[in-house]
């Protein structure tokens, strides 16, 4: 999905949500997102704090969680983006009143999946994936969910399946 496409995603859910634009504001899990300059990662979109605060919004957050998983995923990788976007992730799936937290959780689960280095002597893996040269994504999230250990370790049993909490643990280095 191009940028223009992703832009769109995101108009779309301002029309059918315009609340949610301001559910989040002020949010300290979400401090700083607005200063973050994200057009300027390639294949990212301006209004991420749009769907940032909209997971904070009852109404909106499954909705803003599947509009930013299609804006920082494709099919093979992770928008160059999700190392900055991830803190907020993390800070917000460690607060027990974030609306839809086991889905962001299963979001969290998938970062960490895409932020596993790559067998460089796998050439499918790598010719599907693309090497971790390419892609420093990769290193920057698994460094990121170490960074964030202490929400990984705090996240109580039962809101994902045990082998997603394992890998949450596992990317954040507590297993």
């Amino acid at each position: 999905m191009d940028v223009a496409a992703k832009e769109a995603a995101i108009a779309r859910f301002l029309h059918e949500y315009p609340q949610a634009a301001d559910a989040g504001r002020g949010h300290p899990a979400l401090h700083g997102c607005e200063e973050v300059r994200w057009s300027e990662f390639s294949g990212c979109p301006a209004a991420i704090p749009v769907l940032l605060y909209g997971l904070l919004d009852q109404a909106a957050a499954a909705e803003a969680q599947r509009v930013l998983t299609n804006t920082m995923f494709s099919i093979a990788e992770m928008n160059p983006a999700m190392p900055v976007v991830l803190p907020f992730l993390l800070r917000l799936a460690g607060d027990p009143q974030v609306p839809e937290r086991s889905g962001l959780l299963d979001r969290l689960v998938t970062v960490a999946d895409y932020s596993e280095p790559i067998d460089s002597g796998n050439e499918a893996m790598a010719l599907w994936f693309g090497n971790d040269n390419d892609h420093p994504e990769r290193e920057q999230c698994r460094a990121v969910f170490e960074q964030h250990a202490s929400v990984v370790a705090m996240l109580p049993e039962g809101l994902i399946n045990p082998d997603s909490r394992a890998k949450l643990r596992q990317a954040a280095g507590l297993l």
